[in-house]
């Protein structure tokens, strides 16, 4: 009968504290993800991410900043030159820049390597000179490194 008595005790000590846990709130910080894969559903899995995050830090500019530096194979998502580029998710991506919380920024070395120009992508880009310079920029500005 204690046994059963100190379980029921244990079980609602424990439904309490992972109720808790579902409704912590988090402070609003910075982050930069460091995003390279050529697949679409790795871009996609990413926006969801960063838009729950933007979410959890109350979609305020003031307080939370999510910059996602783009590089590497995943260049030519971003390109709005490319025939082959998944609408769906670039016009997801381009409405997760109108709250001003997130922010994608494009390496413009690797798209010249592989034959962008400056003109080649769409108007929600912010060109950078290098994507691992850009990561350690924001690094040292206090953003958290997520990939």
């Amino acid at each position: 009968m204690v046994a059963r008595i100190v379980s029921i005790v244990l079980l609602m000590a424990f439904s309490v504290i992972a109720s808790a846990d579902e409704q912590a709130t988090y402070a609003p910080g910075k982050v930069v993800y460091d995003f390279s894969s050529p697949d679409p559903q790795v871009l996609a899995h990413l926006l969801d991410r960063a838009s729950l995050l933007q979410n959890h830090y109350g979609n305020n500019p003031f307080d939370a900043s999510i910059v996602i530096v783009v590089h590497e194979g995943a260049i030519p998502m971003f390109a709005s030159t490319n025939p082959d580029a998944d609408v769906d998710v670039m016009r997801r991506a381009a409405s997760l820049v109108m709250g001003e919380v997130i922010q994608f920024r494009l390496c413009r070395a690797s798209a010249r390597m592989q034959g962008f120009g400056g003109g080649d992508f769409h108007d929600f880009i912010t060109l950078v000179p290098m994507a691992d310079a850009e990561i350690v920029r924001l690094q040292r500005a206090g953003y958290a490194y997520l990939n």
